[in-house]
């Protein structure tokens, strides 16, 4: 999932993305209301972490210009304001939740999963691919009855290419799904981790050309 943080005490941000992070989501943290808006025009997120109180331009109006724009991002709002007058204040501006500060980030991580659960996008509890096999429930891959240990990006690498098993994805598009609103360091990275990829997968038996090269274009899941 792609997330952006909205959020402007480097306490929370930092400690908040990085967890999400090895839970395989990709993360940008930016620190005012502005700079937020802006940003969720510049990349399609399909979840933000609102922070009540920005400089700029604050949460809930912040909120509701997305809504009044047909955003579709889920909206976790996240406040140290706990009265029933604030969260409704917050729900009525477009949030789908609303958690209080200070919160465990195990409770935010079920929240996350919760209403990942109510949108609307339905997708296969299984991704399969001859002998490959990815649970994103669980968030594990194996290859003939094997689990592979994927480091967060070759996961998300993998899952991109079995959403997309007959299509040939390029370096771009990877770039645009997978990396995070600063792309410098994506580009030159990208090789690196296909070919881990392959190493792993080669490892556990699968075949040389499961991920293809498409000379000059980019990759293809190949051979099952």
């Amino acid at each position: 999932m792609r997330i952006l943080i909205i959020e402007d005490d480097d306490r929370i941000a930092k400690p908040l993305a990085e967890y999400l992070r090895r839970q395989h989501h990709i993360v940008d943290i930016t620190t005012d209301g502005l700079e937020g808006w802006k940003w969720s025009q510049s990349e399609l997120y399909e979840l933000i972490l609102l922070d009540l109180m920005l400089p700029k331009l604050d949460g809930i109006t912040l909120c509701q210009r997305l809504r009044a724009a047909s955003s579709n991002a889920l909206i976790l709002m996240l406040t140290a304001r706990d009265t029933t007058d604030d969260k409704i204040i917050g729900l009525d501006a477009g949030a789908d939740d609303y958690l209080i500060k200070p919160f465990e980030l195990k409770e935010l991580a079920a929240r996350i999963r919760a209403l990942a659960r109510r949108s609307q996008e339905i997708r296969p509890p299984i991704l399969i691919h001859g002998d490959l096999q990815l649970d994103p429930a669980i968030q594990q891959v194996t290859y003939a009855g094997s689990i592979l240990l994927l480091t967060p990006k070759e996961y998300m690498i993998l899952e991109y290419f079995l959403r997309n098993p007959n299509k040939v994805v390029t370096r771009s598009a990877i770039l645009d799904k997978l990396w995070e609103f600063d792309k410098s360091s994506g580009e030159g990275s990208i090789k690196t981790h296909i070919t881990n990829l392959r190493n792993k997968l080669r490892a556990s038996g699968g075949s040389e050309d499961l991920i293809e090269n498409i000379y000059g274009i980019g990759y293809r899941l190949g051979n099952k």
